[in-house]
């Protein structure tokens, strides 16, 4: 919704100006420029990058137009779910869990937590290091490393549709730049007509300039920067099951770790102690 109202606040700012300057907006109406610009670039972004990049920036895209998902109910329902698998461990070890973590989706524990089920790849995650715990073969560091490694594999692989939208972006200025040259071209060409008209193609041909900046500037660039506060708010939730699995690890007591978790938390979205203690108090209710 933010990207629909800045967008707004973009045309009108604009376009608004260019009328009260006594400009006419008929004139800014090139459809033959936008083809050029906008075919130029769609081109590029398929020669540019591959079938997964370019899969990944299209199922990626509809998201910028969205809210975060990654918001406090949902950061005190992982902590609730953790700190229910972290007490079940404690009081009957770990191969209590192992019908939870192979059928999740079936699972008590996990049924309570639809928020965090309804994403797989959160559910993966947990359910993949508790596994290693339940096996008993890895210490602590072991998990720390790997773990660590899955993040940042993940993290970089949830940057490309970012990075190629901003490569894009920067593009479109130069796309702009060649319809301008083209339209320069036509102008060249029809030299032996009268001034009036001829000053109308010249015109034509710097909107051309126009449009490949502020479409590169006011849209296309600022999505790859949506995108990659998205990516950086879904690691988030990485870190914190991270944190408090290995603070488990460790020895500390169920409402411990989930403490550790809350604490790497962005300030906008951590519950306060209290809060989560309350959360947790009404799910072991349930």
């Amino acid at each position: 919704m933010l990207v629909l109202i800045g967008y707004v606040i973009v045309c009108a700012s604009v376009f608004g100006g260019f009328v009260l300057t006594g400009g006419h907006l008929a004139a800014l109406f090139q459809p033959l420029e936008l083809l050029m610009i906008g075919g130029a670039a769609v081109g590029a972004f398929f020669v540019g990058n591959n079938a997964k990049a370019i899969k990944a920036t299209m199922s990626a895209l509809p998201k910028a137009f969205k809210g975060s998902v990654f918001t406090r109910a949902l950061y005190m329902e992982l902590m609730a779910l953790l700190f229910d698998v972290l007490s079940k461990v404690r009081k009957e070890g770990l191969m209590s869990i192992e019908g939870d973590i192979e059928a999740p989706a079936e699972s008590p524990l996990f049924s309570k937590y639809p928020a965090v089920l309804a994403d797989p790849h959160v559910v993966e995650f947990i359910t993949d290091y508790l596994r290693l715990m339940v096996s008993g073969n890895m210490d602590a560091f072991q998990i720390e490393n790997l773990m660590d490694n899955e993040i940042e594999t993940h993290h970089h692989e949830a940057l490309v549709p970012a990075h190629v939208i901003a490569k894009v972006g920067d593009g479109l200025p130069a796309f702009g730049i060649v319809a301008a040259v083209m339209g320069v071209v036509h102008t060249m060409e029809s030299v032996g007509i009268p001034p009036a008209e001829l000053g109308i193609l010249i015109a034509k041909a710097l909107v051309g300039t126009f449009l490949g900046i502020l479409l590169a500037y006011a849209f296309v660039t600022p999505l790859s920067s949506v995108l990659e506060q998205k990516v950086e708010e879904e690691a988030k939730m990485y870190q914190c099951i991270k944190v408090t699995l290995l603070a488990s690890l460790n020895g500390y007591a169920p409402a411990l770790a989930v403490e550790f978790g809350r604490k790497v938390l962005y300030s906008t979205e951590r519950p306060s102690f209290m809060e989560l203690e309350e959360h947790i108090k009404k799910s072991k209710a349930k």
